[in-house]
């Protein structure tokens, strides 16, 4: 596995602990030096494995499969770059910049006969996986009614991301927004995925830059809402919480699930009266499926089938809907309606 680019902070994940099951990297690809040396030093790792571009990476290094780091807009450019090489890949949430880019990678995976996979913090969270066992193969709440996630933080500059990192993801052309895209994703990837990939029938968002001084080019708060015949989701994705968060409440017509990153579930079912609020244990994912390494190891091989899982492409080109729909509504102030 190769990694190109290092301009995203979440390349500390692979930084950290490059001994993943499965897998062993040949390369980090990274056109600033300076910042590719850094990273390498500063986690002790051997300079021979950077390389200056990924074209000089996928000659030299001979990836089976590349995880990308770099900004949104170069996702496209990486699936173009691999997939005439056979070589597989993963980025990091979202999928694409845009719906537009991401029909280019979708036909690309397909006709090179690729895996495309998106990587999201929230998929290696064990109660997400729970929640939909219980509402799809326990019935434990009914049918779903309505979802509300939350996710993000006080704002990359809050929270000190690197200035290599907060350089594109504050760009709206880099990154295609700003909170609509870093955390809205989250909301539509895993409402699609609770919806089993169906598309929602209508799209609103409104957005706000509360902090102008520090976002003068990107939205910092954003609230989407898309509906379904008998279902609706409000994904609220901000970088104005007054602390990180990525939790859920999903309300179904007997009852309704509260999960988060952590190993507990709220629940409550049936009767108001005689069935108050449970506190349950989550199980822990079992390997590969609890690393996102690991998991893109085993789908390249085949020991694990991804096709509607919450990092597949199908259910990604539905949350790519989704978010493109969002953003156009922002900006225009009409609800988005999708055929």
């Amino acid at each position: 596995m190769g990694i190109a680019g290092m301009t995203h902070d979440h390349v500390r994940q692979i930084l950290n602990n490059i001994n993943r099951a499965g897998l062993e990297i040949v390369g980090f690809a990274e056109p600033n030096k300076e910042l590719a040396l850094r990273l390498l030093k500063q986690y002790k790792l051997p300079e021979s494995l950077w390389y200056r571009s990924l074209d000089e990476m996928l000659i030299k290094a001979k990836p089976e499969a590349v995880c990308d780091f770099r900004s949104i807009v170069e996702h496209l450019e990486t699936v173009q770059k691999c997939a005439v090489k056979g070589v597989h890949v993963m980025v990091e949430k979202p999928l694409a910049v845009n719906l537009a880019h991401a029909i280019q990678m979708e036909t690309l995976a397909k006709k090179y006969k690729i895996q495309l996979l998106t990587n999201y913090e929230t998929t290696w969270y064990a109660s997400n996986h729970q929640a939909y066992e219980m509402i799809h193969e326990q019935n434990t709440i009914g049918d779903i009614r309505k979802v509300v996630i939350h996710d993000g933080h006080r704002g990359p500059k809050e929270i000190g991301v690197s200035k290599e990192f907060f350089g594109w993801l504050t760009d709206p052309i880099k990154n295609g927004g700003g909170a609509i895209i870093d955390f809205g994703c989250y909301g539509a990837d895993i409402m699609a995925w609770l919806m089993k990939g169906e598309k929602p029938t209508s799209v609103t968002a409104v957005t706000q830059t509360i902090k102008p001084e520090t976002y003068p080019k990107v939205d910092d708060e954003a609230t989407i809402i898309v509906t379904y015949p008998k279902a609706q989701g409000i994904f609220q994705a901000s970088w104005n919480w007054p602390f990180d968060r990525k939790d859920m409440e999903i309300y179904g017509q007997t009852g309704y699930i509260y999960a988060d990153k952590s190993m507990q579930m709220n629940i409550r079912k049936g009767d108001r009266n005689a069935f108050p609020e449970e506190v349950i244990t989550v199980k822990p994912l079992e390997t590969p499926r609890n690393d996102p390494f690991s998991y893109f190891s085993a789908v390249v091989r085949g020991t694990i089938k991804s096709e509607n899982d919450l990092g597949s492409l199908k259910i990604n080109m539905v949350a790519m809907t989704i978010l493109d729909a969002a953003v156009k509504s922002s900006k225009t102030g009409k609800t988005i309606m999708l055929k």
